[in-house]
């Protein structure tokens, strides 16, 4: 307990190193870059700062806090919600309308701020997904098309009748010159797709979403291609040790859901296929259980670590009520962290129970403290890519939902010397997902798209 108190305060002290304008300041600088690690580092820079603001009560920190946590969190496909619904509720206890001495002597009609706001901006399937606050109408989008002779540029355009809740943004995509969305005047969100080649731009609204989809012409994805060709591909390292970890297991079945398929038979089955594909691709691969044996918690890690592991992962099925059994469904990854997010708490919960009762609640919060920060930003990766895997993988021949990639207070993710996650492959209380996750089609699947994930993690780092 002294031991950790003492991490605790040592990781404390480093964060105050920087003071919070510094802080802020780095972490606006790295956001905007295109490097993957950056924007993970700005991502802790704004939750580190976000802290701060809370145990200070700095409501100004605060603020740009959160719109750095949504900003960076949105590029990083990271479940952000809860830090969007309280920054909307900060922006609209703050808003306080003005009405300018000119204006209302020149005019006797006053400009009125847009009712509807900006929640994210984020790619989906390739798609460009603008989420308001309330319903769309048709009149509130008004798409045009320029070129420019002189600099021969093309330029698509929409303007909407809306408000952002963040600075103006740059996104960018493959085959695209620039893509800008900023506030244009009071009223009018102005997003600008600006190529030197000419773009297909397809969109259209579903309730409170405007979904655009943004293609090159073939002319410059082809000439981009052939420079590529040119480029040497990276070359991928199987000289890596993996340890699978099958949730649960002997005394302690996890969930049961429908028709009382167990989650520690159905984990055990995946686990033992991912480890077949991984072994075939030249992988070294260990399993902290075989077969139907209780491990604890906290030797799972351990074993990991005896083994000099470059990952941890562990597979678990996740498990809902039986009045919310049809409606829950999805598969999801989660990273180690002290989540502020009810559904992460409620997931961890139902994971950790078999081996937390003999912990205080200070003991195991200020474990969480200390070792959540432990290789956050390659787990967050791994997390990352594994959920694209397997999403891809599966897409092919099921329906699948993405539940997307969260933090969570994992016990069995503490203590790991290596990238750890916790992949949750579905809802075994889903009628018709219980019935895919004891499919050995299904299995096999998943598995080669969590496989095409840890490759995917090998070669981007």
């Amino acid at each position: 307990m002294l031991r950790s108190l003492v991490i605790l305060l040592i990781f404390v002290l480093s964060l105050s190193a920087l003071s919070n304008k510094n802080l802020l300041k780095r972490a606006d600088g790295f956001v905007n870059s295109s490097n993957k690690s950056n924007q993970f580092r700005a991502y802790n820079d704004y939750k580190n700062l976000y802290l701060r603001a809370l145990m200070n009560d700095d409501s100004r920190y605060k603020k740009s806090a959160l719109v750095g946590i949504v900003k960076s969190g949105t590029k990083l496909h990271i479940d952000i919600s809860q830090y969007e619904d309280e920054l909307s509720l900060l922006q609209k206890k703050s808003y306080k309308p003005s009405i300018s001495k000119k204006t209302k002597n020149k005019n006797s009609t006053l400009k009125v701020k847009s009712t509807h706001r900006l929640k994210s901006v984020r790619w989906k399937n390739e798609r460009l997904v603008m989420r308001f606050d309330k319903k769309l109408r048709n009149n509130q989008i008004n798409y045009f098309t320029l070129y420019d002779s002189k600099t021969k540029l093309y330029k698509y355009i929409f303007d909407i009748h809306a408000s952002m809740l963040t600075r103006s943004q740059t996104l960018r995509k493959k085959g695209i010159d620039k893509i800008k969305i900023a506030q244009f005047n009071t009223n009018t969100l102005r997003l600008v797709i600006q190529n030197k080649s000419k773009v297909s731009i397809h969109f259209k609204k579903d309730t409170t979403s405007l979904l655009i989809s943004i293609v090159p012409s073939k002319k410059s994805s082809t000439s981009k291609s052939v420079h590529k060709k040119v480029k040497t591909p990276p070359r991928l390292d199987r000289n890596k040790v993996i340890v699978i970890d099958p949730g649960h297991g002997g005394k302690d079945p996890g969930a049961v859901g429908y028709k009382r398929y167990r989650e520690k038979i159905v984990v055990l089955q995946i686990a033992k296929e991912l480890k077949r594909v991984l072994k075939q691709r030249g992988y070294q691969v260990y399993m902290t259980r075989e077969d139907d044996t209780f491990v604890r918690l906290r030797n799972r890690t351990r074993f990991a670590n005896r083994k000099k592991a470059d990952l941890f992962i562990s597979i678990h099925a996740n498990a809902v009520a039986k009045k919310h059994a049809s409606k829950a469904h999805g598969l999801e990854c989660y990273f180690l962290a002290k989540s502020r997010s009810s559904r992460a708490k409620r997931v961890a919960a139902s994971e950790n129970k078999a081996d937390m009762a003999d912990m205080g609640f200070y003991g195991k919060s200020c474990l969480l403290n200390t070792l959540s920060s432990h290789n956050i930003v390659a787990a967050n990766k791994l997390a990352i890519d594994l959920q694209r895997g397997a999403l891809g993988s599966l897409k092919k021949l099921y329906t699948i939902k993405d539940a997307g990639v969260r933090e969570g207070p994992f016990w069995v993710l503490v203590g790991a010397q290596m990238p750890a996650v916790l992949v949750e492959v579905g809802f075994i209380t889903h009628p018709k997902e219980a019935k895919n996750l004891v499919n050995r089609k299904y299995q096999k699947t998943l598995a080669i798209g969590l496989a095409n994930g840890v490759e995917r993690y090998f070669l981007n780092n």
